[in-house]
């Protein structure tokens, strides 16, 4: 994060623009909105800004830019054409510890006035750094679109029952719980269609139903794909922005942790080769225990929870305990690393089947019918094999399968850090292994392979 974020108050409060301006003329418009109290200072202003100055009883003061025009100002714009002036305005504001904004020069702001999606009392502010206006104007309008008109209202009305719903739940989570069935009920729909009385009429019917509270927690089930945060389901980000609590695995990515709710508690459960960090049984009755409390807990699996995630051994205790629950499929890393990889895993000329397979190593050796893996026209996808990569090799040569079939090994697909290696059954453990791969890896064998020359389009 370059920036922080943050919304101030500036209600009555000094606030120094430098230019008498096209640009000055919207930066005073924007202050005079937030209830700032503008000064003007500049050699001339345009007819524009002088009438909005009246208009608003804000200050003109027509000269040069003067340090002791600073003075007690809660922040300055530096909105003017000359270079020298905008520079001189911003080593003054930074001698006095002023917030200083000059326009379209990043390099002497202290801060950036962010584009605004105003729904007043809600408000959305779009940044990118500075590095990019065109952009925080395009991700502005997709707000503006997406947002509805009344969310205002909407917020509103939440907040003239506050005092009210907390002098009725006292506790905390129960509060918390309210306003979230409340949002997920027909409150905001009354409200966004013009029905404010109806809408306040079934939060107050809802507050005095506390019944409806529901004191047994829930369980969510959810994969988070293969690393990439723009590979998760809609379904799966309303879940995690929901969740009290979450237990999350070691393939979880930092960037898809992100967007977890904030306040939410993490818990690490995750497990790599000989480190089980918490074993499966203790996961399992941690999942009881916290959704018997009442909470909503997300438990979050890289890739599906399904495939080789032992999702199914969670839900079966959770089942017998009688927690509720629901499952949120993922990507799983055989489809989201191998479409990353350009590496189709299915081609009517080279493969009608595909398998997944664990190459997970047990006392250093893969049971698995090495027959059956040698069939032509289907291609093999390896999880956690990175170990066992040669000894798969090996065995697949030994028991008929061409030397020179063509295998790709995935390093933490989808994401930033993602790096292909592609050879044959015979070379490939040494390619890897020059590389220096690092798990998770996947591991893909087949004719398929060969189409990656021509398809890749993500990373090296």
């Amino acid at each position: 994060m370059d920036l922080l974020p943050i919304f101030l108050n500036i209600k009555n409060r000094k606030c120094v623009i430098i230019g008498g301006g096209e640009v000055a003329l919207r930066k005073a418009t924007l202050l005079l909105r937030a209830g700032g109290n503008v000064h003007v200072i500049a050699e001339t202003v345009c007819d524009e800004l002088a009438a909005l100055c009246t208009a608003n009883n804000a200050a003109i003061t027509l000269r040069k830019f003067e340090s002791a025009d600073l003075d007690g100002a809660e922040l300055v714009i530096a909105a003017t054409d000359n270079q020298a002036v905008n520079t001189t305005v911003s080593t003054c504001a930074n001698a006095k510890h002023t917030p200083v904004n000059v326009v379209d020069q990043p390099a002497l702001c202290s801060f950036i006035l962010p584009a605004i999606v105003d729904r007043s009392p809600v408000i959305v502010a779009i940044s990118t750094s500075g590095t990019s206006p065109v952009l925080t104007r395009k991700l502005k309008e997709l707000n503006e679109t997406f947002l509805p008109g009344n969310i205002g209202r909407l917020a509103i009305l939440l907040g003239s029952l506050r005092a009210r719903v907390k002098k009725h739940i006292p506790k905390f989570n129960d509060r918390i719980r309210f306003w979230e069935n409340a949002l997920e009920s027909a409150v905001p729909e009354l409200v966004y269609a013009g029905q404010e009385a109806a809408a306040e009429s079934l939060l107050l019917q809802q507050l005095n139903q506390l019944d409806n509270i529901a004191h047994t927690g829930e369980v969510y089930l959810v994969g988070a794909g293969p690393g990439d945060p723009d590979l998760l389901t809609l379904r799966a980000l309303r879940l995690m922005h929901k969740a009290d609590v979450v237990l999350y695995d070691r393939l979880v990515s930092k960037e898809i942790m992100q967007k977890l709710r904030p306040d939410a508690e993490k818990i690490h459960v995750g497990k790599q080769r000989a480190m089980h960090t918490v074993e499966q049984e203790t996961i399992n009755q941690l999942l009881v225990r916290l959704a018997s409390e009442g909470k909503k807990v997300l438990r979050l699996k890289g890739g599906d929870p399904f495939i080789f995630g032992r999702g199914g051994e969670e839900l079966a205790t959770l089942a017998k305990a009688g927690i509720p629950f629901q499952v949120v499929p993922g990507i799983t890393a055989a489809s989201g690393c191998a479409a990353y990889a350009g590496i189709p895993l299915t081609h009517r000329d080279f493969a009608q089947s595909v398998r997944f397979l664990t190459g997970h190593l047990q006392q250093g050796e893969l049971q698995l019918d090495w027959k059956l893996l040698v069939m032509e026209q289907q291609t093999l996808v390896f999880y956690m094999g990175l170990l066992g990569l040669r000894t798969i090799c090996e065995q697949l040569i030994a028991h008929g399968m061409d030397a020179a079939m063509p295998a790709a090994v995935v390093q933490q697909g989808t994401t930033a850090n993602q790096k292909v290696v592609v050879g044959t059954l015979s070379d490939l453990p040494g390619l890897v292994e020059a590389q220096a791969l690092v798990a998770p890896t996947l591991i893909i064998i087949g004719r398929v392979v060969t189409l990656r020359k021509e398809l890749a389009w993500f990373g090296s």
